[in-house]
């Protein structure tokens, strides 16, 4: 099979969250399974020049963005077996940051273009074209209402990933003729439109022959007006098209074992050195060297889909327990600001690091006993997929990917991987923790908690397989999906 990733980040070229992390580690996993996978992304200007060196240009041509026509350079690299195709634009991409600007409107709609160019550029037609987040939703649509007319094109399936349907790519409706060089039947029609507006991601949900989300668990959410973002009804009408296949960890990259970024590795096998992870980070961070002392642990955006709420609400409750908090990572003002504040009160009890570290997050995920992610609603999640990995015990609330990989510790069985409440609630919060925090006193139910987390697999073996399967079903389909 040949499979096509749009994707508007991938791990290592260019990051910005968890999108990366799957765009990253996924298409290895299917390269090993016998598919010929290939990922086409912007050449950010990020790029760190070791990849910008290596990169050989294969391709010029002009993409028509509405009444203009922009260059497009495709760069080709491969890396860890996987090609990988860059398109190169440096008006649109070469930039600070990935997303976040005024014309990203623009410069998703040409990178959807753009990328359906390329297949007939480069003669390379996929049997799928499996489109990541609203920057590749587009494509989709355009394929169905456009391309297919094209000679290479007609055969091709879309699969359409739902990372967080939180964001939607909403633009005003006069894009659609500006940038897409569409008509405003797709608008009057309500395949595009969005309350005034057009929806990229809603051309993908209409359009796609399948939809996946990151979670069994957000599949169903999503179809509910709580987490359904105004395209419950929508989803609701695809459900028999919506599945559920949940994201993995690249276990190369996040492995105690073998991980060079820590101060010790460790195995299950030889889980006391675990300790001296610990160690160091409280001396990095001038904590009480207490080895008795349980050490909780969040990385995350600072957001309120984070949990920040809760956490602000009894974090002097938490900071009264015999326990540490190391606090990692950027958001949103108002919980930055209310951290450090605490930090200074409680300086032998907290720590906060605003920002974000991949050496120092993977020495948190080695030295934590505790780590806690309490979502509002949550996709996947990779955090607590990587603190299982490290025995890291992970606190959640009961959402999304959550809900699916962490398995309440049950005293009377001796089963389950770490702790969790259900409702959005910073008191159910606290007594989740007060509970982790007792039951860590009792060394040999934790080991056995640990070892549970531990030895979940969190691979990418079994999602690649479910995707595999996926396509292999569209393209025994003798018809695409119509709308």
């Amino acid at each position: 099979m040949k499979v096509l990733f749009a994707v508007s980040e991938c791990g290592p070229f260019a990051k910005s969250g968890g999108l990366a992390d799957v765009a990253g580690s996924l298409p290895k996993e299917l390269k090993s399974l016998g598919t010929d996978v290939r990922v086409i992304l912007p050449k950010y200007g990020t790029i760190s020049e070791v990849y910008m060196q290596e990169m050989k240009k294969i391709k010029e041509f002009t993409v028509p963005v509405g009444w203009r026509n922009q260059f497009c350079g495709i760069e080709e690299l491969t890396h860890q077996g996987v090609t990988y195709y860059f398109i190169d634009n440096e008006y649109y991409f070469k930039r600070e940051n990935l997303y976040g600007y005024f014309d990203d409107g623009e410069r998703f709609a040409y990178f959807n273009r753009a990328v359906l160019e390329t297949a007939s550029q480069l003669n390379f037609f996929p049997d799928v074209l499996h489109c990541h987040d609203w920057h590749a939703a587009m494509i989709p649509f355009l394929l169905r209402t456009e391309y297919y007319k094209r000679e290479g094109y007609g055969q091709i399936r879309t699969v359409f990933t739902i990372h967080n349907l939180q964001f939607q790519g909403i633009f005003p409706k006069e894009i659609l003729g500006d940038l897409l060089g569409m008509d405003y039947k797709s608008f009057q029609s309500g395949h595009l439109e969005f309350f005034g507006n057009i929806n990229f991601m809603k051309g993908a949900l209409v359009a796609a022959d399948k939809i996946t989300t990151v979670s069994p668990t957000y599949k169903e959410e999503i179809q509910t007006a709580i987490f359904g973002e105004k395209l419950d009804g929508l989803l609701r009408e695809r459900s028999e098209d919506l599945i559920g296949i949940l994201n993995g960890i690249d276990e190369d990259f996040y492995n105690p074992g073998i991980d060079p970024l820590i101060d010790q590795t460790y195995k299950v096998e030889t889980y006391q050195k675990k300790a001296i992870n610990k160690k160091e980070i409280q001396k990095r961070f001038g904590l009480p060297q207490c080895a008795g002392t349980p050490l909780l642990v969040m990385i995350s955006r600072l957001t309120r889909q984070k949990g920040l709420d809760l956490v602000k609400c009894v974090l002097r409750e938490i900071l009264q327990e015999d326990v540490q908090v190391v606090i990692l990572g950027t958001g949103d003002y108002e919980y930055e600001e209310h951290l450090r504040q605490a930090a200074r009160i409680y300086p032998e009890k907290l720590m906060v690091h605003t920002g974000f570290n991949e050496e120092l997050a993977h020495k948190l995920y080695a030295g934590a006993d505790l780590f806690l992610m309490p979502s509002q609603f949550e996709p996947c999640g990779l955090g607590q997929l990587i603190a299982m990995k490290y025995g890291a015990v992970p606190i959640v609330r009961e959402t999304g990917g959550l809900n699916d990989t962490v398995k309440a510790w049950n005293e009377f069985t001796g089963k389950g991987n770490g702790f969790s409440f259900r409702n959005f609630n910073a008191h159910d919060m606290l007594y989740t923790i007060q509970r982790a925090l007792s039951i860590y006193h009792n060394k040999e139910a934790w080991k056995s908690i640990s070892k549970q987390a531990m030895e979940m697999d969190n691979s990418w073996a079994q999602s690649a397989f479910s995707y595999n399967q996926l396509y292999a079903e569209l393209i025994s389909r003798s018809e695409t999906h119509v709308f």
